[in-house]
């Protein structure tokens, strides 16, 4: 949706907090030129809310019990995702990755010309919403976002409470979307890319098998040869090939290759030798 200078910001306030929320709304009074036109105390409620006010601009809590930010997103369709302003407390990894996109983020706690400047941002990807790729950068954004996050819950695993990513953002068609990991059934490696295999689609996304390896759940991906990663949900059964090799077949039919570098692995996972 394309905002004329004059017409109102429809902005929802989304926030597990009631104090965080009573401070956006305090906030946004003053802007004569925003509106607000609902708040939620969580993901679920954020999810019909947006569908049902299809607000211009959302300002979302990143971390709230049972849906998140991020689920939040995941649940809505391309173009159902308005500008959205994430209210965060990430570490810096995370802030790293949103300063080096066009959306905002608001760092608790924010003062009031902190918050000016990020709605001047708002205003600005607003009204250009639909000419610049905001999309494009929306995904980026989700997926540094996300790969950042995960990546920080397994390098601070001091205490084995490791996190794993449980959706990612691609771009198709000029649009975003946004999978479920657990959808996805193998991943191969493409150039400096990886290719996500969702059923019959195919999605390619920016990163290496080495660093997406070390994102995905063990207990449910594993890598079975140097260019290949599977679901365990969607492995049918293992045939014996040459030289200590098997043939991985998925519930699709899909005939994979188990090289013996990896079985080991593979072994691990299953609780047996082949």
């Amino acid at each position: 949706m394309t905002v004329a200078a004059t017409e109102q910001i429809r902005a929802l306030v989304v926030d597990d907090e009631p104090l965080a929320r009573e401070r956006i709304r305090e906030l946004l009074a003053r802007e004569r030129d925003v509106a607000v036109v609902g708040e939620c105390g969580s993901g679920l409620e954020a999810v019909e809310a947006i569908r049902r006010a299809r607000p211009d601009l959302v300002f979302l809590d990143v971390q709230m019990p049972g849906l998140d930010g991020f689920g939040v997103l995941a649940e809505l369709e391309p173009g159902e995702i308005p500008a959205v302003v994430f209210v965060t407390a990430y570490d810096a990894f995370a802030l790293k990755a949103f300063d080096v996109h066009a959306l905002d983020y608001l760092l608790k706690p924010f003062d009031r010309e902190r918050f000016g400047q990020t709605l001047t941002r708002a205003r600005e990807t607003i009204r250009r919403r639909g000419n610049d790729g905001i999309d494009a950068r929306l995904a980026a954004l989700l997926q540094d976002a996300l790969g950042a996050a995960a990546a920080a819950a397994v390098a601070g695993d001091a205490g084995g409470d490791r996190r794993y990513l449980t959706r990612v953002a691609v771009k198709t068609q000029g649009r975003v979307r946004l999978l479920k990991v657990t959808d996805v059934d193998w991943v191969e490696a493409a150039s400096n890319y990886v290719r996500l295999h969702v059923g019959a689609e195919r999605f390619l996304l920016r990163d290496t098998m080495a660093a997406l390896e070390t994102r995905l759940d063990p207990e449910q991906f594993v890598r079975i040869h140097r260019s290949t990663i599977v679901n365990l949900d969607r492995v049918r059964e293992l045939e014996p090939y040459f030289h200590g090799d098997y043939v991985v077949k998925l519930a699709d039919g899909r005939r994979l290759t188990l090289s013996r570098t990896y079985r080991e692995r593979l072994e691990q996972r299953l609780g047996r030798e082949l």
